[in-house]
C-alpha cells in the first residue's frame, strides 16, 4: 500500500543523487511515464506539488475535499474567461486523476487529421495507429470498464477488459430520448472497476461500490486515480515521489537543463538529474517555462491555449434519479462526432452531479439566489443533467502569459486568455438545441443551460518543425537539451474526446522514446 499521510511536509528527503530522469507533476502526464522508467531500472524520482491522498482519508463531502484541486489564483481574461480552481488542475499525488470522472474514451482516427480533412486547425505529428497499442496497455493496465462492441472510433485489438457499469437515472432518460431521434447509444469507458483488480504496489483494488462522489476522490480504489495505478507500480519498483514540493525554477547548466528548485516545508531545495521531464500540466508547464525564457525559440510557449466546449443542460423529472449515485457518466453517445456546418464535433455524456456542485452551478448558471435556490434545491433527488465533450480549435487569440501580479512565493501569476471562436459558437448552439430537445421528450421541466469550457490543453504544442513547435513528437524539447515535456500542454489540438486516457497514452509512448535515448548509456538493470 503506499504510505498515508495527507498533511504538510516536512520530512528530509532521502538520498537522491545520481538521478537518471526528475519527473515534474504526478498527473495523467508524469505517473505512466514515471513507472516505464522505474520499471526499466532507471534511477527515477518526481517531485509533486501536492501531498498524498490515500483512499482511506477521502471523504464522501464536498467540501472536504477541496484539498485535491489546485487552488492557486490563475488570472483569467478574454471573451469567455475560463474558471480554474475546481475541477481543472489537481494538487496531490496523481494530480487531476484523484477527482476526474474517470471518462476514459479514445480519440478517433481523424481526430488527428482535423487540417487535412477540413483545412482548419492542426495535425498531430502521429497517427491513431501509433497510440493504439498504448490504449490497449493503458486500458488493460488500470482496469477500464466498458461494452464488449463499441460502436464508435477506430480499431480495438479486444474489448475492454471489465463488463461495464451500471447506469445511472440520467442516463437511463437519456438512452430512452435518444433512442426516440434515432441517435445511438452506448455504456461509456470508464477508468473505475467493476469487478476487482489486483494491482502491483496497490493491492486488489474492489469493483466500484457506485458511491458517486468520483470527483471528491475515491475512498476504495476502485476509480484509476494515478495514485493506485501507475505510482502505486512505480513505487513498487523502485521511484522516490517527494510530494509537498512546489517547483519555482528549472536548474541549467551551460544551457541544457540539469535538475529543479523547488519549496518544501518551508524550505527550497533543488535536485539534479541527467533528464528532466516536465509533466506540471498546461498552466504550470508553460508559466515555469516563461519565467525563464526556456524551449521557447519558436516563440509558441503559451501559445493556443484550447478548452473543449462543455455546455451542460439540467432539468426536473418526476422519477427520483438520486444523482448522486453510480459514475457520473454512465452512458454516451458519439454520433455527433462530426456535424455539418462545424469543423470537428462532440460526445454527448449523462451526468450525475453532487449536491454542492449542482447547488453551485445552478446559482452561478440562473442568477437564482435566496427562497427560489432554496426551493429548487429542495427538488435535488430529480435533477437530470447532460452535457457535451467538443473539439475547440487552437487560436492566437487565446494564450498564457505572466501577469505582473506576484503570487505568494513572488512569482508572478499566470494570465490566461480565451474566447471561443465562432466554431465553438456553433458547436455550443448546436449541442444545446439537441439537449433541450432530448430533456423534452424525457419529459423535464425547468430546464436550463450552463455554457462553459472544460479542460486546460494547448501551450506547448508538439510538432515535427522547430519554429513552430515546442517539442518534438515524442516530447523532446526542440531547442533545450535535457528537457522533455510530457502533459496535456503538448496536445496540437482539443480532440473531441476527454483528455486523460490520450495523455496516459502519450506518456507511455514518451517513455519509450526516452528510455531508446537512455539506453545505450544510462540503463542500468
Amino acid at each position: 500500500m503506499a504510505p498515508e499521510r495527507t498533511g504538510p511536509v516536512n520530512a528530509a528527503l532521502p538520498d537522491l543523487r545520481d538521478l537518471d530522469v526528475l519527473v515534474i507533476g504526478t498527473g495523467a502526464g508524469g505517473a505512466p511515464l514515471l513507472a516505464r522508467l522505474a520499471s526499466a531500472g532507471l534511477r527515477v524520482a518526481a517531485l509533486e506539488a501536492g501531498v498524498r491522498h490515500p483512499p482511506s482519508g477521502i471523504a464522501t463531502d464536498e467540501v472536504a475535499q477541496a484539498g485535491l484541486f489546485w487552488m492557486d489564483e490563475r488570472l483569467s481574461a478574454g471573451g469567455d474567461p475560463v474558471g480554474f480552481g475546481r475541477n481543472n488542475s489537481g494538487r496531490g499525488v496523481g494530480g487531476s486523476t484523484l477527482h476526474y470522472t474517470a471518462y476514459t474514451p479514445r480519440a478517433h482516427p481523424d481526430d488527428f487529421t482535423l487540417h487535412s480533412d477540413t483545412g482548419q486547425g492542426v495535425d498531430w505529428p502521429l497517427t491513431y495507429a501509433d497510440l493504439a497499442p498504448y490504449y490497449d496497455e493503458v486500458e488493460t493496465f488500470i482496469g477500464v470498464s466498458g461494452p464488449a462492441e463499441y460502436p464508435w472510433g477506430g480499431e480495438r485489438s479486444g474489448p475492454y477488459p471489465h463488463p461495464p457499469l451500471p447506469v445511472n437515472g440520467a442516463g437511463l432518460l437519456m438512452e430512452r430520448a435518444c433512442a426516440e431521434v434515432g441517435i445511438r447509444t452506448s455504456p461509456a469507458a470508464n477508468a473505475a472497476l467493476s469487478r476487482p483488480q489486483e494491482q502491483e504496489g496497490f493491492g486488489l483494488r474492489p469493483a466500484c461500490s457506485n458511491r458517486g462522489f468520483c470527483q471528491a476522490g475515491c475512498s476504495t480504489g476502485a476509480k484509476a486515480s494515478l495514485d493506485v495505478t501507475f505510482l502505486a507500480l512505480a513505487e513498487a519498483r523502485g521511484a522516490v515521489i517527494v510530494d509537498g514540493a512546489q517547483v519555482v525554477a528549472l536548474l541549467t547548466e551551460g544551457g541544457r537543463v540539469t535538475g529543479a528548485r523547488f519549496v518544501r516545508g518551508g524550505r527550497e531545495e533543488t535536485l539534479h538529474a541527467g533528464t528532466v521531464v516536465l509533466a506540471a500540466g498546461a498552466v504550470e508547464t508553460p508559466r515555469l517555462l516563461l519565467m525563464q525564457g526556456l524551449a521557447n525559440s519558436s516563440g509558441q510557449v503559451g501559445r493556443n491555449f484550447m478548452a473543449h466546449v462543455g455546455v451542460q443542460v439540467w432539468g426536473l423529472v418526476d422519477e427520483d434519479l438520486r444523482p448522486y449515485r453510480g459514475i457520473p457518466g454512465g452512458l454516451i453517445s458519439e454520433d455527433t462526432h462530426r456535424i455539418p456546418g462545424v469543423i470537428g464535433g462532440y460526445l454527448l455524456q449523462s451526468l450525475g452531479v453532487m449536491p454542492v456542485t449542482y447547488a453551485t452551478q445552478f446559482a452561478r448558471g440562473t442568477g437564482t439566489w435566496g427562497a427560489a435556490l432554496t426551493e429548487h434545491l429542495r427538488q435535488y433527488r430529480h435533477v437530470a443533467g447532460i452535457n457535451v465533450l467538443g473539439d475547440c480549435l487552437p487560436y492566437g487569440h487565446n494564450y498564457l502569459e505572466l501577469s505582473a501580479e506576484p503570487d505568494a512565493r513572488g512569482l508572478p501569476k499566470p494570465r490566461v486568455h480565451f474566447t471561443f471562436g465562432e466554431n465553438e459558437r456553433r458547436m455550443a448552439a448546436h449541442a444545446e438545441t439537441l439537449m433541450r430537445d432530448l430533456w423534452a421528450r424525457a419529459g423535464a421541466r425547468d430546464v436550463w443551460a450552463l455554457p462553459r469550457a472544460a479542460h486546460t490543453l494547448g501551450t506547448a504544442r508538439m510538432g515535427h518543425d522547430p519554429r513552430g513547435s515546442v517539442v518534438d513528437p515524442w516530447g523532446r524539447a526542440h531547442d533545450t537539451p535535457g528537457l522533455w515535456i510530457c502533459d496535456n500542454s503538448t496536445f496540437p489540438s482539443a480532440l473531441a474526446v476527454n483528455p486523460a486516457l490520450t495523455q496516459m497514452a502519450l506518456s507511455l509512448r514518451t517513455a519509450d522514446a526516452l528510455l531508446s535515448d537512455l539506453r545505450p548509456q544510462q540503463v542500468t538493470a
